[in-house]
């Protein structure tokens, strides 16, 4: 394979964005984590969930400020190595995610202030809003990024000019395009448990490590209980996802499922090598006749010889990265349902075989994240607008040999800096909460008409400023 501008440009677009799709994943759901766990601490007003807000508050700050900064990198490389897809649909893409900007963005920066730094400057029913505006603002800028590239995958409510460009005609057919709601479900679905899986991780290694504390108990039952009741959701809103993608982009779903010939009786494929030169799959294990069953839609279910050589998607990759998905995503429910009956067992925080296997399964939703986003992606090609526009029409006029060392100093630059975030996160995360306050601060001194609240250090952070309770 070549290494031209074209092929160059996908592997930097693909690297950069499986770094970034980590943190929103992350974020979405431990936003919404946090402001369940401070909205039990002002109902039940038990501590222990105050220690579990203020431990992971501060995961969430270095997650959200690492997904921004990953973020701005993709919006520069739509002007740079995809300036001519900017070009052609910058009147429909543009604005969608000028949007996520203007009601989304501005809304998670404004609260974020109050949520880390407002303890003693507000009170802790407006610090609440102010945690579930930051919420909130993370599922609606999900909302504007999932419609953008949903609209890329099943395009509607558009014309194109005599020049080429793309232009919306039906705003609302643009951002509720038919894949959108599916794959928006699947995402939000998605970011939960991957933090569920995050969290349970955690416990797991501070009952390995003899660190148990009350804190520890109560972030392993949420998690499990998570995992247990949304990983069956999310294999419905996955079968949902499916059935969009085989009426819409039935090429997608041939190379996922490894189908080569359109007939009757198609099989689901457990493992194979497919063998796209030959148009045939190697070392074929499979139950014939489960596809028809689990797919659906039209009867005989097409294959890949149903579209001309140049619409195929490359098979390998997509077949394998859907399988690689699934495979996480029931390892996932494994753990909650395993850990959801150690609970009732009372056996949660007793350390074996279990908490083992939890440790490196807070990977997996990532893993399902990455690998679903690949399935998508490559199984799109040769789109980038699917049926509309190719990719190899949509890439920048630019030498492979910039593009080349851009990407290699995207490399060098993301081990260095993400690595030491993530580790960063990670020992944050797996230490107990032996140090966690316990209770409301003391009655700071203040000096005469000083406003109650006022801090003489600006610089507090949010464990500093533990708030008193309502």
């Amino acid at each position: 394979m070549e290494l031209d501008a074209l092929i160059l440009s996908r592997l930097q677009f693909a690297f950069v964005i499986a770094f970034h799709i980590m943190f929103p994943a992350f974020t979405i759901g431990l936003a919404a984590f946090l402001a369940v766990l401070e909205g039990l601490w002002l109902k039940t007003k038990r501590d222990v969930f105050l220690k579990l807000y203020l431990h992971w508050v501060k995961i969430f700050a270095l997650a959200f400020a690492m997904g921004v900064v990953s973020g701005v990198v993709m919006s520069y490389q739509f002007g740079t190595n995809w300036s001519v897809f900017a070009d052609k649909t910058g009147s429909v893409i543009g604005p969608l995610l000028g949007y996520e900007v203007l009601t989304a963005f501005f809304l998670e920066a404004t609260f974020l202030g109050v949520m880390l730094f407002g303890w003693k400057r507000v009170g802790n029913r407006l610090h609440f809003i102010s945690t579930l505006a930051v919420a909130i603002g993370t599922m609606i800028s999900a909302f504007w990024i999932l419609s953008a590239n949903s609209w890329m995958q099943t395009p509607q409510g558009f014309a194109i000019d005599a020049e080429g460009r793309f232009y919306a005609t039906n705003w609302i057919e643009v951002i509720f395009n038919p894949s959108f709601p599916s794959r928006y479900v699947h995402m939000m679905l998605a970011a939960f448990i991957t933090t569920a899986a995050v969290v349970l991780a955690a416990g797991a290694a501070q009952v390995l490590r003899a660190r148990v504390s009350d804190p520890t108990r109560w972030q392993m039952r949420m998690a499990a209980a998570t995992l247990a009741v949304l990983m069956p959701l999310q294999i419905w809103a996955g079968h949902w996802s499916g059935e969009i993608a085989h009426e819409y982009q039935p090429a997608k779903v041939a190379a996922m499922e490894g189908w080569w010939e359109t007939k009757e009786g198609q099989p689901t494929i457990l493992f194979a090598i497919p063998d796209q030169e030959n148009k045939r799959n190697l070392a074929e294990i499979g139950i014939p006749g489960l596809g028809d069953v689990v797919v659906g839609g039209e009867k005989p279910l097409k294959g890949l010889d149903a579209f001309p050589d140049t619409e195929h998607p490359p098979v390998f990759i997509t077949f394998w990265s859907f399988r690689i998905m699934v495979g996480a995503g029931l390892g996932l429910l494994g753990l909650g349902l395993w850990g959801l009956w150690l609970w009732r067992s009372g056996k949660l925080t007793a350390p074996g075989v279990f908490h083992w296997l939890a440790v490196p399964g807070g990977s997996l939703g990532f893993i399902a994240v990455i690998s679903g986003w690949v399935v998508a992606e490559v199984g799109r090609q040769p789109y980038t607008v699917y049926g509309a526009l190719r990719t190899a029409d949509s890439v920048a006029p630019v030498p492979a040999e910039q593009v080349a060392f851009s990407l290699l100093v995207f490399m060098i630059v993301y081990a260095i800096i993400f690595t030491a975030g993530v580790v960063y996160m990670a020992r944050i995360a797996l230490r107990g909460f032996d140090d966690a306050p316990t209770g409301p601060p003391k009655e700071e001194q203040r000096a005469p008409g000083t406003p109650l609240g006022a801090v003489d250090d600006p610089a507090e952070t949010a464990e500093d400023a533990v708030p008193a309770k309502a």
